[in-house]
């Protein structure tokens, strides 16, 4: 039995109360039990975070790619929320560990305000899933755990 690392940035612990109109009602205790359950359909256990803090994010993927190494993660389903599209730390930090990440954002960045249509983690991220709600952190974890 592996873990599967689901990170999430900032703002992303008001969700259900935050333009539910884009990011819909369920809460971040929602998501995470939707998570725990797309993980044991496979057999595999999530390691579920969320800071509003960049480094504490950069710290957890460090750890992902220590744990990587280790055989104990798979993979990170990793929401970056804002810092998408500002944070060349979390690009460096993403880029400097050998633990695949899919990037997930729950609205469809690309109908929203030009400047969300720029990512600094794609370019270093294995897959993208854009637009698709929550049950796009369920299609992440079927992707890795199928593919990593």
């Amino acid at each position: 039995m592996s873990t599967i690392m689901v990170l999430n940035g900032p703002n992303l612990n008001l969700l259900g109360t935050r333009e539910p109109t884009q990011y819909g009602s369920e809460t971040i205790n929602d998501l995470k039990e939707r998570c725990i359950a797309a993980a044991n359909k496979f057999d595999h256990t999530i390691d579920f975070r969320q800071s509003n803090h960049e480094g504490v994010l950069i710290d957890a993927i460090h750890e992902a790619g220590e744990r990587f190494k280790q055989g104990e993660i798979l993979g990170i389903a990793f929401n970056p929320g804002a810092y998408t599209h500002t944070s060349i730390a979390l690009y460096d930090a993403i880029k400097s560990v050998d633990v695949p990440v899919i990037e997930v954002h729950i609205s469809n960045v690309h109908a929203r305000e030009t400047f969300r249509h720029h990512s600094y983690i794609s370019p270093v991220a294995k897959g993208t899933i854009i637009g698709m709600g929550l049950k796009g952190y369920e299609l992440a974890i079927q992707y890795i755990v199928e593919t990593c």
